[in-house]
């Protein structure tokens, strides 16, 4: 029990980090899980997920992904109409990430959750109507719990899978006995193979700006792995960065390579909910992870009583976009 007390960070206390900048986007009240922002300014929201052991704030209702454009003075976040013929009353997207083809298409890939299953929704971004079209729903047994996505080309990605089962109570003992079984998996229309493996919980993915190294972070275990990709997709470890907090999305500055951060530091206080001790917020910000000493700064925090679950963190242009797995959304200036 000690363990998986620890894996949970369940004794940490959060001193709080404030930023002077900030508000909570109007219009987001029930999550802001993944965030991805294109390199004009355009940033994707996933909203609404409903996962297993956490809270929803409206069960009922299908998810939705958001845009926002942070180069308005004052940004609002515009739901993002999806064409017909998907399925939208069991949407459940998790894990985001966007892909820019050679002739500027952007395609949108998203995990998503539909009846308790996983699979990966491959929409192309229309900007025009500020719309979504949906393109083809992928599944493979390989990719059993998805929770987030790198991709790579218009139908080629990495996957992380944050645990072995999907039943809730088998997923619940797995991380109680501290099973090390999620992995990482690469899918293209010729090939699908686990390419890393040995993760307590595999979660946030994501690449550097030269796009030699996956980062992968593993949210029970307090770290972020970096990985070296090779031309047949496959990936060896290079180092890891160990640190006090349950690390959940990877975003990265694209000019900087700096990796941000969201993060649970008591994990905890986000499976039990008590509405009087709420699971807290945590924005790491990591500099030069491939050096002998990384620089991490804490850039956000709270206790909660602003922001609950932070999931993500993603920067533009001095702006910072914090996201939440089941709350609200922050949008501060650096």
């Amino acid at each position: 029990l000690s363990s998986c007390r620890n894996r949970l960070n369940a004794s940490r206390e959060v001193a709080p980090v404030t930023l002077p900048n900030c508000r909570l986007i109007k219009g987001i009240e029930t999550g802001s899980e993944d965030i991805d922002i294109l390199p004009n300014g355009l940033a994707f929201i996933s909203s609404g997920l409903k996962y297993p052991g956490l809270k929803s704030l409206a069960p009922d209702k299908p998810g939705e992904i958001f845009l926002m454009d942070l180069n308005e003075d004052n940004p609002r976040a515009v739901e993002l109409r999806i064409s017909r013929g998907f399925d939208l009353a069991s949407f459940n997207p998790h894990g985001i990430s966007t892909y820019i083809d050679k002739d500027d298409t952007v395609y949108l890939f998203v995990a998503n959750h539909p009846h308790q299953k996983s699979t990966v929704e491959l929409f192309k971004f229309v900007e025009d109507d500020n719309s979504l079209v949906h393109l083809k729903t992928i599944r493979h047994d390989l990719l059993t719990s998805v929770n987030d996505i790198v991709a790579m080309g218009p139908d080629s990605f990495y996957a992380t899978n944050d645990h072995y089962f999907s039943d809730f109570i088998l997923m619940f003992l797995e991380m109680f006995l501290g099973l090390t079984w999620s992995n990482v998996v690469y899918y293209s229309p010729k090939e699908v193979k686990e390419v890393a493996a040995g993760f307590y919980s595999a979660n946030g993915i994501n690449i550097s700006p030269d796009r030699k190294y996956i980062y992968i972070a593993d949210v029970f275990d307090h770290n972020v792995h970096v990985m070296e990709k090779h031309a047949n997709w496959n990936l060896t470890h290079v180092k890891t960065l160990q640190l006090d907090t349950l690390l959940d999305n990877l975003s990265i500055d694209p000019h900087t390579g700096d990796i941000w951060t969201g993060c649970h530091p008591n994990g905890m206080k986000l499976f039990y909910n008590d509405p009087e001790n709420p699971p807290a917020s945590e924005v790491l910000r990591i500099q030069n992870i491939l050096s002998e000493e990384p620089v991490v700064t804490r850039v956000y925090a709270d206790n909660g009583s602003v922001l609950q679950g932070t999931s993500v963190a993603s920067v533009y242009e001095g702006k910072l976009l914090i996201g939440t797995v089941f709350h609200r959304a922050l949008y501060c200036e650096l």
